[in-house]
């Protein structure tokens, strides 16, 4: 094979040198070593071993992979760190390439260092690599490491130049250490290394691969720039520019993760280079840096290291948010919201609720610090955050983030329960501790452990208020606490708690409503009784009033209805904090009295501590909760102190739990009493009854009420057992209870359960229930739970794992409703289980549903999916999918794509499940996948596993072949023939025309279908084809792949390429490329940068060829070239024509304008524009409205803009024009307005409050010109002393019945004669 020479730098500063080793060192302690053993040490090459040995752990399988197409297993009876692969006697068959990796936990490590076996008779290639020693600039000391493969040979270091070994060393092993101290310019070179054997000083092995070692940091650093930025998707453009100080030199890129195929040379003609990726791939992704050397290869410093980021459009990197220094913040207090994550360079954002972004963070800004800062908080301050990187370039890429942060604001610091409220005690400290202690002062006898030093206290009748100080022990002294805190006394509920002003806003206008409506209510009743005293009817009076009244009842349910919001139709669940459950452990299994221990465990990981409770009051103990989320109560040998009935609970974050089912110990010398359950019984169906034992390896009894012997009997089965009646009937109705015993003779019994009464009832129908989208969900998920029944007007209960959580009444909804939804507005840890529904009227209820199993995804590792015999598969047959999980005693699921629901089940003792598919026809053809989750625990689940195709044909889909970098390569060179499909998991066969032979390759790796051409020659030239070759015997048929032609460079004079009209075209005209060559009877061939095949041939009559390309779009633009070949020798094509970019573009397009910090002039601050454009190579201008000539220029688009003598206000915009074509401009950026300073405005009412002031100001207004109307209409009855004649009187009244009721037409003298004639007494 042909050598490969690369260039190492040799820099020894602090600066790269502890990042690079740091990588270095974590690559190499995953690598494995190979070597090689044999017995004949004259000619090893008549019996050879090959050894591979892991670095750091002991595993139980190992691979030697050979050419990347043989695999050999091995799977040792016992773990070891290393085994070996016999190879005997070297011949042309086992030579090749040769590398061995190991299994770890999290999959296969990296391979090897690359083994090469030649042919026999010749000793293996040594391989050449460096590794600096020290952290100084030049005069450091360099080792370089000569890895032989063989043991007791010697090796030998040679430098160009020199005709013998400037070094020599005979080690031990298999790996010699050329030591350089103190590097000078003279040690500079090329080396090489060979070996060979002590005894036969003849035999020597061919030379390593040259290595060129540099003195770096002898210039200054540059710097390494990414544009458009660090995260991009797969496909998308990126540009890295290294800039130095210096013109003329030679610029260097490099990516840490593989320093031999990842090194870029580029000299330009300034003092920058670009190294560009048109499209980038998922593999480009690393740690980046670049350096500059002249022509003696004198090298400057490296520059900072950049990482750049290539993720799938879905799986960016996530940052994670902290609240400092709690999420539990009182009012008035500040807080920190801490953004980190794994991306360095980019902005952040934080958001509420996935709202508008709340505050900015530019990347410029973060300094190291990434946090934002919440002053003064209130209570609309609370809620649910998240960050997210802060993208200023276009990219597909979404943003998520990797955890949301509730922000709970409490109420203002105080001592002071208050009804119904807990208060949280914090001990702190200002250094590491293993463990808090809260202790109570006034005698009472319990105590409280925490990691964190929150301590919830609630004041339950009144236990909560004493005096309290903690303590705290470290891990260096775990036996040795600290002195008490200062003591702190909580006293009883306050009369008047704190006050704040939206307490008092809202009190105000509640208030205010009342005495309103009361006052308007006294008014209208008050005008009423005079109307009617006065026999007044005035009809508009009274239509005014209620009018008033109307008015007042809307307004007042208006503000109600900005309150509160609006009744919806879903029932939201609030789950409640998950039940734990105790049991009791002991080891004397046949005595358990004699020590017992009981146990919490709790299904939500975020459990913090545990309490023991005895007879519903007695305090136990406090313990925190373990890894396995799990405490321990040692109770130790039973005495009559301990009899009694005992539950826990489990204490989450300003959450306790429902208490656990209750343990109930009768006696020193007698089990617990069982715990008897079962669901409601129907007729002619099975029914399972639960017997709970509370200790494991007792032996259970089923007994019924009028029998003497047991109705069933079981065997040790664990903790729990089922006892089943097949057929329910009216002859097994009656009272169950249940016993548990001893499992050996004589028996020990426990006191029989509490007796379970079983009632064949009538009962409705089992409901339909379903999730609206799928059950296997991931966390935050909406879950919405649908029950539904042909009845009418039923009412629904929601259960989980046998517990009711919700309820939705049928009163509440619209007549002939018969559905109801359940909303689980953001799945948590441990909201995964089994979910059921029933309905029920005034008396009877119906049949528990079918459950739903809600599966919370994403806790374990993703199993694997396979198909047996195969993906592809005949209609009408039979197709397993074996899914291959982490843990044992896990359930799994399988999922079809498009599919709602899991399609089955299974419950497994060890590791898989198979699922059989019969009778497959089309319509199973899709993406399978399946997850495995655990039952004890919530449900907890995997990561889904990654689909797997089922193909339902009697034809194999055809296969697509390609080359990469590009079918068109130039001589000794290396491609890969990719032979790629939709079909997995099978072998390829790669088929050249006029070979009869074929090259196959097996396996399912990342590199299925990859076959390697290496120092590619005329002999690999020609056309070829692929297709799938399956490893089982299948009916099926197979078809073959596009025909693809390999041609070769470099053997011909290379044409020229010119493009008419120009290099530059706009969007839809027609170009012409013309590729003109030397000799004539020529193929001429069209290439573009990026593309894998040739975009056109052409066969002209004479020396050129012209490539037309009508009506361009913006997808041509790129980088072209042409090679030609003569028709007498097909594929053996010329050089490369010098490359000739194209710019589709009728003017390239406006870059965006931005402003940093702000754009309002803060005192004795700058701001910084920032003009940023898609293309690369442009220089970018800045105009400021107002000034005729331009204002700046700038490379990369910065401007620094002052605010001098208030120049620096106005208006302002940018554009560009490209380096190559300096006559073309882009168009200008949208303007940007910079302002001065603005003096800051405080608000204090929120919107809700202004709406309600308002419509407050609106009523009592109206309420006063009504009033105001009235009064002035109204007659005046005034007292006018004790000499008021009958006259006024009369006055009075003659004006009060001026007016008659609309609707009286009655004139006659009868009627008017009766309106007159009474006399009526006026009040004075």
């Amino acid at each position: 094979t042909m050598l490969q020479t690369f260039t190492l730098l040799l820099f020894c500063m602090w600066l790269s040198l502890d990042m690079t080793q740091s990588f270095k060192m974590t690559v190499m302690e995953s690598q494995p070593e190979l070597w090689i053993e044999t017995n004949y040490p004259q000619a090893p090459w008549e019996n050879i071993t090959l050894w591979c040995r892991s670095p750091s752990q002991i595993s139980s399988q190992f691979l030697l992979l050979k050419d990347k197409t043989q695999m050999t297993w091995v799977q040792p009876t016992y773990k070891t760190f290393q085994v070996s692969f016999p190879i005997g006697a070297l011949n042309e068959s086992n030579t090749g390439l040769y590398r061995c990796c190991y299994w770890q936990e999290t999959g296969w490590s990296k391979p090897s260092k690359i083994l090469e076996l030649e042919a026999p008779g010749q000793l293996p290639k040594p391989i050449f690599w460096i590794l600096a020693e020290s952290s100084t600039l030049p005069g450091c000391n360099v080792n370089v490491f000569c890895h032989g493969w063989l043991q007791d040979l010697v090796y030998l270091l040679f430098k160009e130049g020199y005709a013998e070994p400037v070094d020599y060393q005979v080690p031990t092993g298999t790996v010699a250490i050329f030591s350089i101290d103190n590097m000078t310019p003279e040690n500079e070179g090329v080396y090489i290394c060979r070996t060979h054997i002590q005894i036969l000083p003849t035999l020597w092995s061919e030379p390593s691969n040259p290595l060129k070692l540099i003195i770096a940091g002898l210039y200054p650093k540059p710097t390494l720039t990414a544009y458009p930025g660090l995260i991009l998707a797969p496909g998308e453009s990126l540009n890295l520019r290294c800039q130095g100080p210096i013109y003329g030199m030679t610029f260097a890129l490099m990516r840490l993760e593989d320093l031999e195929k990842s090194f870029h040379h580029k000299r330009p003609t300034k003092n920058e280079a670009y190294f560009s990726f048109r499209a980038l791939k998922i593999n480009d992704a690393g740690h980046y840096l670049c350096f500059y050397y002249d022509g003696s290869y004198r090298g400057s410093l490296l520059s900072d290291i950049l990482k750049i980021w290539v993720t799938g459009k879905t799986l960016p990197p996530k940052p994670w948010l902290l609240a400092q220094p709690s999420p539990v913040v009182q009012m008035g207090q500040n807080v920190s919201l801490c953004c980190q994550g794994p991306v360095d360079g980019v902005g952040l954002t934080l958001y509420k609720r996935e709202d508008k972004p709340l505050q900015l963070l530019d990347a410029t800004n973060i300094d190291g610090d990434d946090s934002f800062f919440l002053n003064n908080v209130t209570y609309s301050d609370a809620g649910i955050y998240s960050c997210h990187y802060l993208l200023t370039w276009k990219s597909s890429i979404r943003m998520i983030a990797y955890n949301t942060m509730e922000l709970v604001v409490v109420a203002w610091p105080s001592t002071m329960f208050k009804l119904g409220k807990t208060i949280t005690l914090q001990c702190r400290v200002p250094h590491l501790v293993l463990e808090f202690s809260l202790e109570r002062e006034d005698g009472a006898t319990s105590q409280k452990f925490s990691v964190d030093g929150d301590f919830i206290i609630s004041n339950v009748e009144g236990k909560g208020a004493g005096t309290y100080s903690c303590s705290y022990r470290v891990e260096a002294h775990p036996d040795i606490w600290s002195h008490r805190s200062e003591p702190l006394k909580l006293m009883g509920p306050a009369a008047t708690g704190s006050l704040t002003w939206n307490y008092v806003l809202n009190e105000a206008i509640r208030l205010s409503l009342i005495t309103q409506f009361v006052a308007l209510l006294s008014v209208v009743l008050w005008i009423r009784w005079k109307c009617r005293r006065l026999r007044i009817r005035e009809a508009w009076l009274l239509r005014t009033a209620q009018g008033v009244t109307m008015l007042f009842i809307v307004t007042a349910l208006l503000c109600c209805g900005l309150c509160n919001g609006v009744l919806t139709e879903q029932t939201e669940i609030i789950m409640p904090t998950p039940k734990p459950e105790l049991w009791a452990e002991t080891n004397f299994p046949l005595a358990p009295w004699k020590n017992l221990t009981l146990w919490c465990r709790s299904p939500s990981s975020s459990t913090k501590e545990f309490v023991l409770l005895k007879d519903g009051t007695g305090w136990i103990a406090t313990r925190p909760a373990s890894e396995l989320v799990r405490a321990a109560f040692p109770l130790g040998a039973l005495t009559q102190s301990h009899i009694g009935s005992y539950h826990c609970h489990s204490w989450e974050e300003m959450a306790v739990s429902e208490p656990s089912e209750a343990l109930e110990l009768v006696g020193t010398d007698i089990l617990p009493k069982p715990v008897i359950s079962a669901s409601p019984p129907i007729r002619g169906q099975e029914l399972q009854i639960q017997c709970k034992g509370w200790l494991a390896g007792m032996g259970f009894a089923l007994y019924k009420e009028g029998e003497q012997e047991p109705v069933q009997q079981l065997g040790a089965v664990g903790k729990e057992a089922f006892f089943t009646i097949q057929r329910m009937e009216d002859k097994d109705e009656g009272n169950y209870s249940c016993r548990t015993h001893t499992e050996k003779r004589p028996f020990k019994w426990s006191e029989p359960s509490e007796p379970l009464e079983l009632v064949i009832k009538e009962m409705y129908p089992k409901p339909f229930f379903k999730t609206w989208a799928s059950p296997v969900v991931t966390l935050g998920a909406q879950v919405t739970f649908n029950c539904s029944t042909p009845q009418q007007h039923m009412s629904f209960i929601l259960y989980k794992d046998g517990s009711e959580i919700a309820s939705s009444d049928g009163s509440w909804a619209s007549p002939g409703a018969s559905a109801a939804h359940f909303l689980l507005v953001s799945v948590g840890t441990g909201d995964g289980g089994n979910y059921t529904c029933r309905y029920y009227d005034f008396a009877v209820w119906s049949e528990p549903s079918d459950p739903v199993e809600l599966v919370v995804t994403e806790f374990y590792p993703k199993p694997t999916l396979l198909a047996q015999p195969g993906p592809v598969v005949l209609p009408g047959k039979n197709v397993t999918l074996h899914c291959q999980g982490a843990f044992q005693g896990m359930r799994f699921a399988l999922l079809q794509e498009g599919t709602q629901d899991p399609l089955q089940f299974q419950s497994a003792s060890g590791n898989s499940a198979d699922f059989i598919l019969h009778t497959v026809g089309a319509e199973d053809s899709g993406n399978y996948s399946c997850v495995y989750y655990e039952t004890t625990m919530s449900n907890r689940g995997s990561h889904l596993s990654m689909p797997i195709m089922i193909w339902v044909t009697d034809t194999f889909p055809k296969p697509w072949l390609y080359a990469e970098p590009s079918s068109v390569i130039p001589l000794g060179q290396n491609v890969t023939l990719w032979c790629q499909g939709p079909v997995h998991e099978v072998g390829y066969i790669l088929h050249k025309e006029g070979e009869a032979t074929s090259m196959q390759l097996w396996g399912s790796s990342s590199d299925d279908g990859a076959f390697l051409i290496t120092n590619i020659s005329g002999a690999s030239i020609g056309r070829y084809s692929c297709c799938y070759h399956p490893d089982w015997t299948s009916p099926i048929k197979i078809q073959p792949s596009n025909t693809l032609e390999l041609i070769v460079t470099g053997l011909l004079p290379k044409p020229s390429l010119l493009a008419q009209p120009g290099p530059m075209v706009a969007p839809g005209e027609n170009i012409t490329l013309q590729c003109q060559g030397e000799l004539p009877d020529s193929t001429f061939v069209l290439v573009k940068e990026g593309a894998q095949q040739p975009l056109e041939q052409q066969r002209p009559s004479g020396y050129r060829a012209d490539f037309w390309m009508p009506a361009v779009r913006g997808e041509d633009s790129g980088i072209y070239s042409c090679v030609y070949y003569l028709d007498s020798a097909p594929f053996v094509a010329s050089n490369h024509s010098d490359p000739l970019e194209i710019w589709v573009t009728d003017k390239p397009p406006k870059p965006s304008l931005s402003a940093w910090p702000s754009t309002v002039f803060k005192l004795g601050k700058d701001i910084t524009l920032q003009c940023r454009g898609p293309l690369p190579g442009v220089e970018f201008v800045l105009e400021h409205d107002g000034e005729e000539a331009p204002q700046q220029f700038s490379e990369i688009g910065d401007f620094v803009i002052n605010n001098v003598e208030g120049k620096g206000i106005g208006n302002y915009s940018c554009s560009y024009r490209l380096q190559a074509n300096p006559d073309i401009w882009s168009e200008p950026s949208d303007p940007l307005e910079l302002v001065g300073a603005a003096g800051p405005v405080a608000q204090e009412c929120t919107v809700g409050n202004i709406v309600r002031s308002t419509l407050i100001v609106v009523v009592v207004v109206a309420l006063g010109v009504v009033l105001a109307i009235e009064w002035k209409k109204w007659p005046r009855l005034r007292t006018r002393g004790s000499d008021t004649d009958g006259r006024d009187q009369s006055i009075a009244l003659e004006e009060c019945n001026q007016e008659i009721e609309l609707g009286t037409t009655t004139n006659s003298p009868s009627s008017i004669s009766q309106g007159t004639s009474e006399e009526l007494p006026v009040p004075i």
